[in-house]
């Protein structure tokens, strides 16, 4: 690949693998796949990937992937974040690209314990660039490293990952939500959906999510999941019920995959009627379903009216339908 001005000749043919790769790959598999992809034209031996606060004490970390280094890292880094003023020199600007050599750049008395962290991890050359939120301090950042001191970064490197990093960026954020399309493949209730942090912060949220969730919360700003809501998950519940919506999550690679939609009929019934508005849709008897729970043929009967009644329906056709309305 050749170079003018800092930017590779196929650098389009670059960028459409690229973003082939973020429709094409699972969650899992994406950050790693993108980094070896840059790695041909901006070489590094390992990387940084991820989102974070910035504070008076150093960056307050969101998510991060690391690519060819341990998750050690990360706990020694939390020692010597304060001292890292490469970070917060990148933090001044909304987007920025650094390359430097660590010991150069590091090269304070009172910053001796940070260039022994760089050295540990073989990080000896950096490149970062970052996407800051000046309103909210929040940054998604980008850093690789090289391990041999002497292959410093140049001027026309780092212009190619300032011309890069935007779109390497906006690719993970069309992968995530790829990936949140996918689990909501087949779903059969209308709904919004969002992706968040486990710190509450939101990468992704479509109209109808804002919108289900301000009946709700009249007063919400939308930039984070309101905390009532994110508590009530870290605390190991799946499903929050409100007073005018429903809101279920996943969690994985360190995520909220969320999906709200308005409370609706079915969700009055309790777990028992639940269970057995269910077993009703699935086309068993009033006399099957008290042998599957166990319970006499009449209990099941005076639950099934129950559950007719809060439905509002009178057969099983009008049972189904409503269980469909809250997915």
């Amino acid at each position: 690949m050749t170079f003018t001005a800092g930017v590779p000749h196929d650098f389009s043919e670059l960028l459409l693998r690229l973003y082939r790769l973020s429709h094409e790959l699972p969650i899992d598999a994406f950050q790693d796949a993108a980094l070896d992809l840059i790695k041909p034209v901006l070489p590094f031996d390992s990387s940084m990937w991820g989102t974070a606060t910035r504070t008076d004490h150093g960056i307050d970390i969101h998510t991060i992937h690391l690519h060819n280094q341990p998750v050690e890292m990360v706990t020694a880094y939390e020692q010597v974040k304060h001292i890292d003023t490469a970070a917060l020199e990148v933090g001044k600007r909304p987007r920025s690209t650094l390359a430097f050599n660590a010991d150069a750049w590091f090269c304070a008395d009172d910053q001796a314990e940070l260039r022994d962290y760089g050295r540990r991890f073989e990080q000896a050359n950096f490149f970062i660039s970052s996407d800051a939120n000046p309103q909210t301090n929040f940054v998604h950042w980008l850093s690789l490293f090289r391990a041999d001191p002497e292959a410093h970064g140049t001027e026309e490197e780092r212009q190619l990952l300032a011309s890069l990093s935007p779109h390497v960026m906006q690719a993970l954020a069309m992968n995530r939500v790829m990936h949140l399309d996918r689990l909501e493949a087949g779903g059969a209730s209308p709904g919004g959906s969002a992706i968040g942090d486990l710190r509450g912060v939101l990468y992704h949220a479509d109209r109808l999510f804002e919108a289900t969730l301000k009946a709700e919360w009249p007063s919400w700003h939308g930039r984070a999941l309101p905390d009532a809501l994110l508590q009530h998950f870290l605390q190991g519940h799946a499903r929050f019920n409100g007073r005018e919506i429903v809101v279920t999550h996943r969690v994985e690679q360190h995520l909220l995959f969320l999906r709200c939609r308005p409370r609706c009929r079915a969700d009055s019934l309790t777990p028992r009627e639940h269970t057995i508005a269910e077993l009703l849709a699935r086309g068993d008897t009033h006399k099957e379903v008290a042998a599957i729970l166990n319970r006499s043929p009449a209990t099941v009967r005076n639950h099934i009216q129950s559950i007719y009644d809060k439905l509002q329906v009178s057969n099983v056709a009008g049972l189904i339908h409503e269980l469909r309305l809250a997915g």
